[in-house]
């Protein structure tokens, strides 16, 4: 993946919440397309191995949550997590986290992961297919910056971290184009 390059075309599966519906789990499936996300939008998109993962977790959706002001000072629309994740996991991670700003995209069976060439074998962590970390600025749905983080491999013993950081993005963000 480059900058130049056009986010492919998917539909994604999420929960929305719906307050017509009753009891104790008031959500509704609504199928999301790429173009929903992306079109007429400056966005961060990030993307990373799993939900409730440690750097996940600890690093990655907390900055980019509390960056979330200085983002949209830059010019930034809206901040999105995309992990291969079904919604109802996205969801309640959403949740735990406390997300107020970033918005989770579930990608469950890993179709856009798949084309946007991100999808790696964990199998040595028991995960199965996810995606490999990264990070873009993408404008109307086009790659305007790509942050990919290093060793991109099926089975990779390491988890890399840094180069699709929040402060990372922020700091490509502030240099003037």
């Amino acid at each position: 993946m480059k900058s130049g390059v056009k986010l492919p075309d998917v539909t994604f599966k999420t929960r929305v919440r719906d307050e017509s519906i009753e009891g104790p789990n008031p959500y509704r499936w609504e199928d999301k397309t790429t173009a929903d996300y992306f079109a007429g939008k400056r966005v961060v998109l990030f993307s990373l191995p799993g939900a409730f993962t440690p750097t996940c977790s600890t690093y990655q959706l907390p900055g980019f949550e509390k960056g979330y002001a200085a983002f949209k000072d830059a010019g930034i629309d809206e901040i999105y997590c995309l992990s291969v994740n079904d919604a109802f996991v996205m969801n309640k991670w959403a949740e735990s986290q406390g997300l107020k700003n970033v918005k989770v995209i579930p990608d469950g069976s890993g179709t856009f992961t798949r084309k946007m060439g991100m999808l790696v074998d964990k199998d040595n962590l028991g995960f199965g297919l996810r995606s490999w970390r990264y990070a873009a600025i993408v404008k109307d749905g086009v790659v305007e910056q790509w942050f990919e983080e290093p060793g991109l491999a099926d089975n990779h013993a390491e988890d890399p971290y840094g180069v699709s950081s929040p402060e990372n993005v922020m700091k490509a963000l502030s240099v003037p184009a």
